[in-house]
């Protein structure tokens, strides 16, 4: 009699189904892309250089509609203006507006930073992707002729193809790129190294994939991680290369508002109007800093373990 008053009627719920019912709902798991993004907005630098170069990007397309005053315009009555209400900051020399002349000058650093950082990884990527894959006489080949374009310091070889080729933004673009192809393909091939001894890489073998397909949809995929944060970093990089460059006379051509060659102007009056190169300088300090920030907060994401 006991045990028929203890044991739970007809119509009562199931203790077990009862219990789960009042469980709380397991957390929505995150997809591979959901994870790392949720790793890098975790990193705070890393959104603030997202920030950065968010606004430098949106500085460079709808610069135009930003300028208080043409850029290129002289106004020999106000030369030399100190900043105030009307020229945020200051005039130069020939009284052309700095804040318009910067703004635009964002437009030359985005545009040839991105563009010899593109071809960079585009030939790099080419060129490792054989090197890693294909070993013997095409590896050995590609690394030695990489070997030599490491062999020259970056804005000694630019130099000396811009002297050959003229000032111009295009010969700058190229210049920087060939010079930074060779550690793209040195990234790449040491990832495929790796990749490439993987079981899922040995079972599309199997499956009769050809090397080019195995390349295009097991390898590189997996493998560009490392040249993903290294385009991310040298973005910033290639942009002081530009700054560089036209400073030294050897960029782009000086009536181009473009940051270096407003630090080349402003070199004579340091100590005077120190405005004339503090913020040129400050603008290409804070978008190195963005893309390093940036690049951090990538390769955190991308590889966990280094965090």
């Amino acid at each position: 009699m006991s045990e028929l008053a203890t044991s739970p009627a007809i119509g009562d719920e199931n203790p077990v189904s009862s219990a789960s019912a009042t469980a709380e709902p397991r957390p929505k798991q995150l997809s591979q892309w959901g994870e790392i993004r949720h790793r890098f907005a975790q990193n705070k630098l890393a959104v603030v250089g997202l920030v950065i170069i968010s606004a430098l990007f949106l500085t460079a397309v709808f610069g135009n509609y930003l300028t208080p005053f043409d850029p290129g315009a002289q106004d020999l009555e106000n030369t030399l203006v100190s900043p105030n209400g009307t020229h945020w900051m200051g005039t130069d020399a020939l009284g052309r507006d700095m804040f318009s002349r910067l703004i635009v000058g964002t437009r030359v650093a985005m545009f040839v930073g991105l563009a010899s950082i593109f071809f960079a990884v585009l030939i790099g990527v080419a060129l490792g992707a054989i090197a890693g894959y294909f070993p013997g006489f095409a590896d050995t080949l590609v690394m030695r002729v990489a070997d030599v374009f490491l062999a020259f310091p970056l804005m000694i070889g630019a130099i000396v193809i811009i002297l050959v080729t003229g000032r111009g933004i295009t010969p700058v673009i190229i210049s920087l790129a060939i010079f930074s192809w060779a550690t793209v393909a040195r990234l790449l091939r040491s990832s495929i190294l790796s990749v490439r001894e993987m079981d899922y890489v040995h079972a599309a073998k199997a499956l009769g994939a050809s090397g080019w397909r195995v390349v295009r949809t097991h390898i590189l995929p997996n493998s560009l991680t490392a040249v993903l944060v290294y385009a991310t970093f040298n973005v910033g990089t290639t942009i002081v290369g530009v700054a560089a460059l036209s400073f030294l006379g050897a960029g782009v051509p000086v009536d181009v508002p473009e940051w270096g060659n407003m630090l080349a102007a402003g070199q004579g009056f340091i100590g005077v109007n120190d405005y004339l190169w503090y913020f040129p300088s400050l603008f290409v300090v804070v978008t190195v800093l963005g893309f390093a920030f940036v690049g951090d907060g990538l390769r955190d994401a991308l590889d966990p373990k280094l965090r």
